[in-house]
Formats: structure tokens, sequence, C-alpha cells
């Protein structure tokens, strides 16, 4: 087992796997086929993190805090490529312009900041939605007891 998977506990495939658990609600949500607030929508905010506790509660890595905040961080991948590939429909082709005394800047200009800062903040938004998460996946850990080991039956 490589050095990553012993300390994640599970393969990047799987990592991987886990985060794009969430990745529909960002393309549902951009697309404006589910609305803020409502229960659908919290289906998919809240189903892919209790996922991740699930499956670290089930595998029980050497840290669960890590392997579910780089869980998080492999959703805010997600979350920025999402909204930076349905940016224009999002917005319906105008991107929210800056204001203050930024409005006389380019819009070209001002639609890179724009997108680099939703980028930006998606990452950041991934990695502590995996920061909250581990934290509740690694203090469960702590006080749900984990599977019994089978041991092996070596009278044969």
């Amino acid at each position: 087992m490589s050095r990553p998977r012993r300390a994640l506990g599970f393969s990047w495939l799987v990592l991987v796997g886990l985060a794009a658990l969430a990745a529909p609600r960002v393309a549902l949500h951009d697309l404006g086929v589910i609305e803020e607030g409502s229960f659908v929508n919290g289906m998919f905010v809240f189903l892919p993190p209790l996922c991740w506790i699930a499956a670290v509660l089930f595998k029980r890595p050497a840290h669960p805090f890590v392997t579910v905040l780089v869980i998080g961080a492999l959703y805010g991948v997600f979350l920025a490529a999402g909204h930076q590939l349905l940016w224009d429909t999002a917005f319906d082709g105008n991107t929210p312009p800056l204001g203050g005394n930024l409005t006389d800047v380019d819009p070209t200009v001002q639609s890179g900041i724009v997108r680099t800062a939703a980028a930006v903040s998606s990452l950041v938004t991934g990695t502590i939605v995996g920061a909250v998460t581990g934290a509740v996946a690694a203090m469960l850990c702590r006080l749900v007891p984990g599977r019994p080991e089978r041991t092996r039956d070596t009278s044969r």
C-alpha cells in the first residue's frame, strides 16, 4: 500500500469519487434546477458530507480529519471547475461588475478578477467544508466504536 493511501485510508480514486458526490449540486444550482433553501437543495448540501463521514467511520483511516480535509479540498476543485464551466449560464452571459472605484476598469479585466475570486472562494469553501466535516468525523471516530477486527482462524 502506498504511503498516501496508508495515511488517508483510501485510494485517490475513492477520495475523488467521494468528493464528486457533492459535484451535482454545483451544476444543478448554477443551471437553476434547484433553489437555495429548498429541501432538495438541503439534501444535495448535507448528504455528501454525511457520506464522507460514513466512509471514514467504516474504513477508520489513521488520520480521519486529514482524510476528509483532502476530500473537501477535492470538492473545492469540483466546485471551482463547475462554477467556471457554467459561469455564462449562471449569470446569463453577464458577469457581475465590480463596484466602487473599479467600475471604470475594462469589462474583460473585471470578468477575470471576479472569476478568479470565485475560483479561489470555491477552493476555500470546499476546504472549509472538509475541515468542519473532518472534525466531526474525527470526533465520531473517537466516540463510536469501530468494527471489531476479525481474527484469522489458524486452526486449519
